[in-house]
Parts: C-alpha cells; structure tokens; sequence
C-alpha cells in the first residue's frame, strides 16, 4: 500500500490548489455566510467543479464519469478544506453517489449517476435522528402499503437537505429502534408531497436540515438494496464518507498551522519574534507531527478503499478519530498562538475551528470511532 501520489495523482491535487485558491477562498466563503445565501454555496461554483470531474470523479465512465479513484476525490477534499469552501461534494457526492453504487438497481444508477457527474443533480442521505450519531438509532418508519410504502418521520442535520434533489432516507421496516436489523434505504424526491424541509443555523454557517416526513407514499422501485438490510450497505456508504471528511478536515488543519507558523515568524513581544520562545517551537512541532500522521492516516484508508481491502470499516473509523482530534489540537492552538486577534471574527482561524468542531461529530466523533476501531478489532 503505497503512501506517495502517482504523477496523475500529483497534477489532480495541484488543479484542485490551484483552483480552491482562485475561485472559491476564504473570502468567498465569508461572503456566502455574510449575505445569508439561501442554497448556502454557489451553484456557478459547482458547475465549475462538475466542469473539473470532480462532481463524477468516483462513479464509473459508463455513468459518465472519471472513475479516477477515491483517493483522487480525497485530495480533491482536502484542498476544498484547506479553503473552507462550501460545496455538495460530501453531500452529493461521498454520500449520494457512494450510496447509488454501492445500494442502488441498475434502474437508478443509470437515471441518477450520470445526472450527478454532470453537476445536475443534488443529492443527500438522511441518516441521524439526534444529536448523536447513530444510524442503528433509526425510529422513522416505513410501513408496507400495497406495492409501496409510506414513511413517516423525521430526520435531522441532513447534510445539503434543503436544496437536495433526491434525498436517501434510512427508515425501519422491522425490528425495534436500536436494532441494526430491520433497516432499508429509500430513494425519494426532495418536493415530495408529505416532505417538510427546514434549513438549521449551523456553528460552522454550512448547509443542514430537518426533514419531517407525513405519510410520503412511495413505491417498491425506490427501495435501495436489501429490505431490512440497509444498515450494511450505509455502513459502507459511511466509511467512504468517514474518509473523506477526514480528508477535508486535513486539509482545514493544516491551513490553519501555517498561518499560525507565519504568525509565529511576524508578531513581536518583549522585542523578539514569538517564534522564537522555545514553549511554541515545541507546540508548532507537536503540531507538525500530527498533521503528518494524519496525512499518513488518511492515504493509508484511501488507497485501501481503491483496492478493496478488508479492513476499511476499522481504517475508516482510525482516519476520522485520529485526524478529528489533529483538527481539534491544531484548530485549538492557532487560536491561541494568535491571542487576542484570533478570537475575532477579523482573522480567519477562528472559522476553521467553528468547520473543525462541526465536522468531528459528523458520521461520529472521535470518541464514537475509538470505540468502533476496538469493537472492530475485538479489543
């Protein structure tokens, strides 16, 4: 399993450096939060992501897309973190089109994947019912109507779920709530007729939303994989999105180090450079540190989720509590190092702290993947 990037993987990372830094900065981003925009990202800016590949960049060529790999999509990731950019790239991408390719019929990939490659199409799961992340937690049900179903419910921090298309929603067929058994996917239309949509304020100023769902009438072509065997195959959906989001946070924490190492070599006290005071050489190399482990981390369930291996859920669950926790430190500590300018709105770290603290308990916290890496492994 190698932990260097290929040529073509090089180039990828580069155009998406090059680009984030052009047309979607931090700037950009504190104008989307500052205007209240009602998408909460800008659709010109996606359609120029879709442009890149990167809309399509895991799903197969017959579906019209890159099929360059999810390591590609996680470098692409990072440098989206590295400028806070907001996108559907998690949403609709990770988790949308993860899910179409590993739950959905042939029918729905062959309507959808090619719509989402084209930066046509926005799509989200619905998993999380609470403020913990739980999906074995799942009480929104889905009772046997005819040839259908009906689901009625309600699911909370929905990741793009205002402005979503098409929305996949984890409801119970079976089974008592807290059972993994019992648990389908369905694909419904976001306007659906019984489908309630509230965008929720976040810390971060990113996109989520309460959906409540009165009897929503569906049909048997809207299941996704197994009846009552949902709870697998979100498994897999989430671990790519573990993943990836730790990629993204990365990419955040490591913005935020070197702004604070530059800091560190322009502010003067007692007529020195701070970065000259031994106490902050040692915190900046703890930092350094664990940014590289995350780096390693991160490649490391990369590379494994491109070739298949067997132990992705445990890798998945290593990069989201390790790299969770760099963001955290490195996130908590540029704050400080700056002082009094980095509790300000003025300076930009304390936006990547705000993305930090979001999107650690996002598909779980660190806490959440510890203990999962040791049920994993049978500790």
């Amino acid at each position: 399993m190698g932990l260097v990037l290929d040529e073509e993987q090089t180039i990828l990372k580069d155009s998406a450096k090059a680009f984030f830094a052009e047309q979607a900065p931090v700037t950009a981003f504190r104008k989307l939060r500052d205007s209240n925009d009602e998408t909460g990202f800008s659709r010109d800016l996606w359609s120029a992501m879709a442009e890149m590949g990167w809309a399509g960049i895991i799903i197969p060529e017959e579906f019209g897309g890159l099929d360059f790999g999810f390591q590609g999509l996680t470098l692409v990731l990072e440098e989206q973190g590295r400028n806070l950019t907001a996108s559907p790239l998690v949403s609709t991408v990770l988790l949308g089109a993860g899910a179409l390719l590993e739950a959905g019929t042939e029918a729905q990939k062959n309507a959808l994947l090619p719509m989402i490659a084209a930066g046509e199409l926005l799509m989200t799961v619905a998993i999380d019912e609470d403020h913990h992340f739980d999906p074995a937690n799942t009480a929104l049900a889905a009772k046997a109507d005819g040839d259908g179903y009906v689901l009625t419910g309600e699911k909370t921090f929905v990741l793009d779920g205002h402005v979503a298309d098409k929305i996949i929603v984890l409801a119970r067929t079976s089974g008592e709530k807290g059972d993994r058994k019992g648990l389908t996917l369905f694909l419904i239309d976001g306007t659906a007729g019984g489908v309630t949509r509230e965008r929720l304020d976040m810390l971060d100023s990113r996109n989520a939303a309460r959906i409540k769902l009165d009897q929503v009438k569906v049909s048997s072509e809207a299941v996704m994989g197994p009846i009552d065997g949902g709870y697998d195959a979100l498994s897999k959906v989430l671990d790519r999105a573990m993943i990836g989001l730790s990629a993204e946070m990365l990419g955040g924490a490591a913005a935020v180090f070197e702004m604070t190492l530059e800091y560190l070599k322009e502010r003067r006290q007692f007529g020195q450079l701070i970065g000259s005071f031994q106490s902050l050489q040692h915190r900046a190399a703890d930092m350094f540190t664990q940014l590289e482990l995350s780096k390693s981390v991160v490649m490391t369930a990369a590379t494994a989720m491109d070739e298949g291996s067997n132990e992705i859920a445990s890798l998945a669950s290593l990069a989201k509590a390790f790299v969770s926790e760099t963001s955290n430190q490195v996130t908590r500590e540029g704050i400080q190092m700056h002082g009094g300018i980095g509790m300000t709105d003025e300076h930009d770290v304390g936006l990547y702290l705000k993305r930090s603290r979001v999107a650690e308990h996002t598909f779980g916290s660190a806490g959440y993947h510890r203990d999962r890496y040791a049920r994993l492994n049978d500790y």
